[in-house]
């Protein structure tokens, strides 16, 4: 990536300080406006009794694409309401990539589907995200 972007600027400034996306391991792979992709691999302190990855882990990723593909707007976004589905499971060592993709967005609300596959392109869950949009902006115009 390079760091000209307003969007890969703001992406790295949030993940600087995003201690939890740090600890799951999450790699950026492309950041645009409204848009991120990022990735990650399940490890075995993630599984839950069933030996298989807490949904949790899922949800932490796609929760942190979500920010990140928000924010790329330029103007600072929070979420106000998320919802997953788990579609299959995930043992320790899938790689797994989520797809951050907005799908609509106004003065006020953004709306963000992201797709979580695995290494074998099969999707592992679906997520949507709703954030609203403050009025303060990641950095100030010049």
């Amino acid at each position: 990536m390079s760091d000209n972007s307003l969007p890969e600027k703001i992406v790295s400034k949030l993940a600087d300080t995003d201690g939890f996306s740090h600890w799951l391991g999450i790699e950026q792979v492309e950041v645009k406006q409204g848009y991120c992709v990022l990735r990650m691999t399940i490890r075995k302190e993630m599984l839950n009794a069933f030996d298989i990855a807490h949904g949790g882990i899922t949800y932490s990723l796609a929760d942190s694409a979500l920010a990140y593909a928000s924010n790329t707007q330029g103007r600072i976004s929070v979420s106000v309401e998320t919802s997953i589905s788990h579609t299959i499971s995930l043992k320790e060592g899938d790689v797994i990539t989520a797809v951050a993709e907005e799908l609509s967005l106004s003065n006020k609300i953004g709306i963000y589907q992201v797709t979580i596959k695995n290494q074998d392109d099969k999707i592992a869950a679906l997520f949507k995200g709703t954030v609203y949009r403050t009025s303060k902006n990641w950095f100030e115009e010049k």
